[in-house]
C-alpha cells in the first residue's frame, strides 16, 4: 500500500498566499463594480466565479507541490563500505619540541585533523602512546566525535618519559575486529625516538598482510630542547637536562619510522598527508555499517503542473465585457 507523505511539511503555512489571493479578488471585484457605478458604464458578469476558482485552485495546488508530496516505495538497504584505522599519536614529551611550528604534537593533531576531512566510510581510533599505550577513542565512523577526542590530547595523557611505539602496534593490532576482510591500517604520527621497545620486532611477530603500517615522521633533524611548562601558566620554565646536567636535545629518527612502514607493508612520509591519502586510495575495503533507508517517489511534478495550468487560465479568463 503506498502511504502519502510530505518532505517539507511546514510548507503547509504558504497556503495563507490563496487565502490572501481569494480576499483580494473579493475586494477587487467590488471596488471594480463601484468604479463601473459612478462612471455609469454598463458591464455584463461574464467568468467572475470560474475566474476565482481556477486561480485560488491554482495556487493551493502550487502550495501542495510545495510541500513535497511523495509515495513511500519501500525500503533500501546502504551499504557503507571503508577501513578501520588506528592512529599511533606520540604523546611523549619530546613532542613539545618547536623545531616545527608550533610544535610537534600541535603538527601531529593538525595532520590527523586533515587526514579525517578527507575520510568517508572508514572507521578510525584513537591510541595515544609514551611510555605506555592506551585506546582513547575506540573504532568509530563519527567524524565530529572523534574531534572532540582529536582536541583533549596532549604529552600529559600518559605519565613517565619514554617511548613505547611496541605497545601502541601490539594494542592497535589486537583490537582489530577480524571478521572483516578489509585491510586492517595503522598510522604512526612521532618524532621516532624509541627508548623502552623494539617496535620493528613486534611488527614482524604479526607478520599479517592485511596490515599496512604507516608512519608520518613529526619534527626535524637538527632537533631542539625540550621545553618544561609551568602547570598553571602554561609558560617555559626552563629545558629539561640529562643525569649530567646537559640540556637534551630532541631529534627526528626518521630510520626507525621507515623500517616500521617497511616491515607493515606501508610508506614513511615527514609532515604531510597527501601521498598518504592517494596510498590508502587503493586499499581494499569491506562493508562496515549497512543502513536500511525509506525509499519515496517523488508525485509534486503533475500537482505543480496543474497549479500553474490553472493559475494562468483563471488569470487570462475576462471577468466582465463591455456592453
Amino acid at each position: 500500500m503506498n502511504i502519502l507523505e510530505f518532505k517539507y511539511p511546514l510548507n503547509i503555512l504558504y497556503i495563507v498566499i490563496p487565502i490572501l489571493a481569494l480576499i483580494l479578488l473579493i475586494i477587487s471585484y467590488k471596488k471594480k463594480e463601484s468604479i463601473y457605478r459612478v462612471l455609469k458604464i454598463n458591464t455584463s458578469i461574464r467568468f467572475k466565479i470560474l475566474r476565482n476558482l481556477l486561480i485560488t485552485f491554482g495556487l493551493i495546488l502550487i502550495v501542495f507541490s510545495l510541500m513535497g508530496p511523495q509515495v513511500f516505495e519501500g525500503f533500501v538497504d546502504l551499504k557503507k563500505e571503508g577501513l578501520d584505522i588506528y592512529f599511533l599519536i606520540d604523546t611523549s614529551k619530546s613532542m613539545l619540541v618547536t623545531d616545527v611550528q608550533p610544535d610537534r604534537i600541535s603538527r601531529a593533531k593538525k595532520i590527523m585533523g586533515d587526514i579525517i576531512d578527507k575520510l568517508e566510510g572508514d572507521r578510525i581510533g584513537f591510541i595515544p602512546f609514551a611510555s605506555d599505550a592506551y585506546i582513547q577513542m575506540p573504532l568509530t565512523d563519527d567524524y565530529p566525535l572523534s574531534r572532540m577526542f582529536l582536541d583533549v590530547i596532549d604529552t600529559n595523557m600518559i605519565a613517565g618519559g619514554g617511548t613505547n611505539i611496541e605497545a601502541a602496534i601490539n594494542l592497535a593490532y589486537n583490537s582489530f575486529e577480524r571478521v572483516s576482510v578489509s585491510d586492517r591500517v595503522i598510522i604512526i604520527i612521532s618524532d621516532g625516538e624509541e627508548h623502552e621497545s623494539d617496535s620493528q620486532s613486534a611488527v614482524k611477530k604479526i607478520n599479517d598482510e592485511h596490515l599496512k603500517i604507516y608512519s608520518i615522521g613529526i619534527g626535524t633533524q637538527n632537533g631542539g630542547l625540550i621545553p618544561i611548562y609551568d602547570d598553571i601558566n602554561g609558560q617555559i620554565t626552563g629545558y629539561r637536562k640529562d643525569a649530567s646536567g646537559n640540556f637534551v636535545t630532541s631529534h627526528l629518527y626518521p630510520d626507525i619510522l621507515k623500517n616500521l612502514a617497511q616491515l607493515g607493508n606501508g610508506s614513511y612520509y615527514q609532515n604531510e598527508v597527501g601521498s598518504l591519502l592517494n596510498d590508502m586510495s587503493s586499499l581494499k575495503r569491506d562493508t562496515t555499517k549497512t543502513n536500511r533507508i525509506r525509499r519515496f517517489k517523488d508525485i509534486f511534478q503533475p500537482f505543480l503542473a496543474l497549479g500553474i495550468l490553472l493559475f494562468i487560465t483563471g488569470y487570462l479568463l475576462p471577468e466582465r465585457r463591455m456592453l
